[in-house]
């Protein structure tokens, strides 16, 4: 808006002025001719925006990692396999108990992490454990295109188990005390998937003392697990889980010496591991990716590091050159909004990131979401988050806006992700396969009252 004075009263009588706006998809906005303070109006606001894919991440060494089968009815299908390290107890030379030595059990415990996404009402999951035919490398960098499925043993099923998405429900196991008998505890939700005693006794029990002789020896001859969803066991649309993979494999066995018999327990920690990402886009989406040419009415975005929109500002330039260069922008807010009907039945993507290319077409943090920056305001000022109240979407991006209207940035290429809801300290802003949701939103739609918009407060400052 233009100002000729600048005290606390023109301002506080603009700003209300200027929250009267109606016109939602503008840049600036409007006001009614008779209560205009002598401002200006520019209509500006074109956005284009597509759908594009995000392409290979990194997906080893993860905090949260994925494991499902999804149909998504809109999307298509996602699949999301582990393949994890085994390390000997200690990770270091084990020892073999003396006398016999009878296996009772193996049970390989995965522990979910927060960020469940699909059905977890109708369906049921099967998990499958096979061994792998290549080792999980130490500090390796694998990508979520890593074919893992390829480097499995398909020909020897070593677990599986049948379960429901229970995700927040702890359950009660017997904890095997040596010496003791078996105590009934509490342990967090996770899934148990038990796994064949003739395995442990290859790979332990019976190995000799070269396998057993060092922990990297093992992992040479292990080589490792490999974890994924049964997709002719598992019924109904499906899901993807997180698992935390700081999980043993947990033996418990008898000892036999003589006429004394006592019973234990070990474990074959969970080590160094990476995902495995896999889609196949529905006919809605693969028409979306290919039609680059001009702005969209729908985006989808996609966790798993899938789907991501590019967002362009043509002309905002023009506001200068329209209204001169000595203006002040006050606030500039971008506002995404679900397609009505695609929030059901499944939730949108708790939280959305914003960022952009740098030279080198690399991810890079906007200014506003940068604590180097002095325009940044914070986590909760920059936004992303969905909003359940305004079912939508509000990113603060004031300090890129300026940028790019004044020449100061360039725009390589500008991007909106799903992001994980974890980190509460500092905007991240690369896609990543440690969140799952999903999020419909309406584009450059000139019929809907949900389209994207930018809306821009500025102020006009004398000459």
């Amino acid at each position: 808006m233009k100002f000729f004075r600048l005290d606390l009263l023109t301002l506080l009588i603009s700003l209300f002025i200027l929250h009267s706006c109606k016109n939602q998809d503008t840049i600036g906005l409007t006001v009614e001719s008779s209560k205009q303070l002598n401002g200006s109006f520019i209509d500006t606001s074109t956005i284009v925006v597509n759908t594009d894919t995000v392409g290979p991440v990194i997906a080893s060494s993860l905090t949260k990692t994925p494991l499902g089968y999804f149909k998504d009815p809109a999307l298509g299908t996602s699949e999301a396999n582990i393949a994890v390290q085994l390390n000997l107890p200690g990770s270091s030379a084990y020892t073999l108990p003396t006398g016999t030595i009878l296996v009772d059990s193996a049970v390989l415990a995965l522990k979910y992490a927060d960020g469940f996404y699909g059905d977890s009402v109708t369906t049921r999951y099967k998990i499958n454990v096979y061994q792998l035919k290549q080792r999980v490398a130490n500090g390796a960098t694998y990508y979520s295109d890593m074919n893992w499925d390829s480097l499995a043993d398909k020909t020897n099923l070593l677990g599986t188990r049948t379960f429901l998405a229970h995700t927040h429900d702890s359950l009660k196991v017997y904890n095997v005390v040596s010496g003791h008998p078996d105590s009934l505890v509490s342990v967090p939700p996770q899934v148990r998937i038990p796994i064949s005693k003739n395995f442990i006794n290859q790979v332990l029990f019976n190995a000799g003392s070269t396998q057993l002789g060092s922990n990297n020896a093992f992992q040479n001859n292990v080589k490792g697990l490999y974890l994924t969803l049964d997709k002719d066991g598992t019924s109904g649309p499906g899901g993807i889980f997180q698992f935390k993979l700081g999980d043993s494999l947990n033996i418990y066995y008898r000892t036999v010496n003589g006429t004394t018999i006592d019973t234990t327990s070990v474990s074959l920690p969970l080590g160094y591991h990476a995902a495995q990402i896999r889609r196949t886009p529905s006919a809605a989406v693969t028409t979306e990716l290919a039609s680059q040419g001009s702005s969209r009415n729908i985006i989808y975005l996609q966790g798993l590091a899938g789907l991501k929109a590019r967002i362009s500002f043509p002309y905002l330039k023009n506001i200068l050159k329209t209204i001169g260069s000595n203006i002040v922008i006050n606030k500039a807010e971008l506002v995404i909004t679900p397609a009505p009907g695609s929030t059901i039945p499944y939730k949108p993507q708790p939280k959305l990131s914003m960022y952009r290319y740098d030279i080198a077409h690399q991810p890079a943090e906007l200014q506003d979401a940068t604590a180097s920056d002095p325009r940044y305001q914070g986590v909760a000022t920059f936004g992303g988050f969905y909003d359940g109240t305004k079912k939508n979407y509000h990113f603060v991006i004031t300090g890129y806006v300026q940028d790019l209207m004044e020449g100061k940035t360039v725009d390589y290429g500008t991007y909106i992700s799903a992001v994980d809801t974890l980190n509460k300290t500092s905007i991240d802003f690369k896609p990543t396969p440690e969140t799952a949701g999903r999020t419909i939103a309406v584009g450059t739609d000139p019929s809907s009252p949900y389209r994207i918009r930018l809306n821009i407060i500025y102020t006009k400052l004398k000459d």
